[in-house]
């Protein structure tokens, strides 16, 4: 059974950092894309950060989110500097089977359940 598990998410004040993880099980996911989405209350889910032979950035986060990846351990990161309160979201983890930078949402199959960022002003 393929899962993706998010951890590192919490509550940090605004100007802070934050690292997020993602395992994947179940299969390996290094000829896969990886990606970052997230979710405010009362919004859509959006994209924040996808990796391949290549990564692209939402123009939101450019130059102070980092996506990377350790395909020896399944594990996809995103490393959150400078962040905002706009920022405030569930962070979700995706993998598509593809080596392109897509982000569109409904592109990715396998999805994690999310793990909670929130910044404080």
């Amino acid at each position: 059974q393929v899962q993706l598990v998010e951890s590192g998410g919490g509550l940090v004040q605004a100007g802070g950092s934050l690292r997020l993880s993602c395992a994947a099980s179940g299969r390996t996911f290094s000829t896969y894309a990886r990606g970052w989405f997230r979710q405010a209350p009362g919004k859509e889910r959006e994209f924040v950060a996808t990796i391949s032979y290549s990564t692209r950035y939402a123009d939101s986060v450019k130059g102070r989110f980092t996506i990377s990846r350790d395909n020896a351990k399944n594990t996809v990161y995103l490393q959150m500097n400078s962040l905002k309160a706009e920022d405030t979201a569930v962070y979700y983890c995706a993998a598509g089977p593809f080596l392109s930078v897509a982000v569109n949402p409904r592109d990715y199959h396998y999805w994690g359940k999310g793990t909670q960022v929130t910044i404080s002003t």
